[in-house]
């Protein structure tokens, strides 16, 4: 698999993922270490994926509103950036950016950043 198809894949799973409200599935893409920020309605956030999988954890069961779009990726080495479009995710729409580093082969979710809009 090149490059750019393994670091779509991630994000593809990240999808997959939120379609199923899966913690356990999202933690297997995001680093250990990774970051979460960015604007949600207005409010600036910096800080771990924590509250991102604790609002997943207690949302409801998808209903067939939340579609997801990659419009990039670009890879330059070890890293990775991908931007993601989602309209209807816990009944808002973002724009996300993602960075994935390769560590001993695999990709990983070091950073999402994020507004809603």
């Amino acid at each position: 698999m090149d490059d750019v198809t393994a670091a779509r894949t991630v994000i593809e799973e990240y999808v997959a993922a939120c379609t199923a409200r899966s913690v356990e599935r999202l933690r297997a893409i995001f680093h250990q270490e990774a970051r979460m920020s960015g604007y949600l309605m207005g409010q600036c956030l910096v800080g771990s994926p924590q509250p991102f999988y604790d609002a997943v954890a207690g949302a409801p069961a998808e209903t067939g509103a939340y579609r997801a779009q990659i419009t990039d990726v670009a890879v330059t080495g070890q890293v990775a950036s991908v931007t993601l479009e989602e309209q209807g995710f816990l009944g808002l729409s973002f724009t996300d950016y993602f960075h994935l580093v390769r560590i001993d082969g695999r990709w990983w979710i070091v950073s999402k950043t994020f507004t809603t809009r």
